[in-house]
């Protein structure tokens, strides 16, 4: 009798104990879905857009939108464009968010925060950091630009990377990547500030 007391003592005591542990195991995979969620959140949280209208400029019928991306320390442009000349034209951004001036001068020269040479966007002689280069419109004028780097962010600190306050233009013609200061692009047929 003494040992079916202590034998179902033991029972007890076990599955107390799975009890506790399967509650440990449980609370530890409610913690870990909970750290996973908050890791996610904060993903999300990272990711940053702002949209643009494009302005024509320079009498041209030059517009659409242009669409910034920050996320994972990489910036991503994209513009769609609509009333362009059939071929190739140059795209970049400027210094000053400003298109007020009919010509679109008012935005300023290239944005070149390191005081470097005009050129092909990674070239190791030099670039502007608003060189992004040329684009292809076809038969009907449209035309979509994609340009992604980490030598760009919005809104940080870094006054070499930082692209609000800056303006994007959009122009007549293509960069030859050789011409100083600006690669000979001609007319900027149109415009946007970057302002948040």
């Amino acid at each position: 009798m003494k040992n079916l007391k202590l034998s179902a003592l033991a029972l007890i005591l076990l599955a107390s104990y799975s009890c506790k542990e399967a509650k440990k195991e449980a609370e530890k995979t409610s913690d870990a879905i909970e750290e996973e969620m908050n890791d996610m959140m904060e993903e999300e949280e990272m990711v940053e857009t702002v949209k643009f209208s494009m302005e024509p400029k320079s009498d041209s019928g030059v517009k659409g939108e242009v669409t910034f991306t920050q996320e994972n320390g990489e910036v991503k442009m994209m513009a769609n464009l609509s009333g362009l000349t059939e071929g190739d034209h140059a795209i970049h951004i400027h210094q000053n968010a400003d298109c007020s001036s009919a010509d679109g001068k008012s935005a300023g020269g290239h944005w070149n925060p390191t005081n470097q040479p005009h050129g092909k966007w990674g070239v190791e002689e030099g670039y502007h950091k608003g060189d992004i280069g040329n684009f292809t419109a076809d038969a009907d004028g449209n035309a979509t630009v994609e340009f992604a780097t980490d030598e760009w962010c919005m809104g940080c600190d870094d006054e070499s990377k930082n692209i609000l306050g800056k303006a994007v233009i959009v122009h007549q013609g293509q960069d030859d990547f050789t011409s100083q200061p600006s690669g000979d692009a001609g007319a900027r047929v149109s415009c946007t500030g970057i302002i948040q």
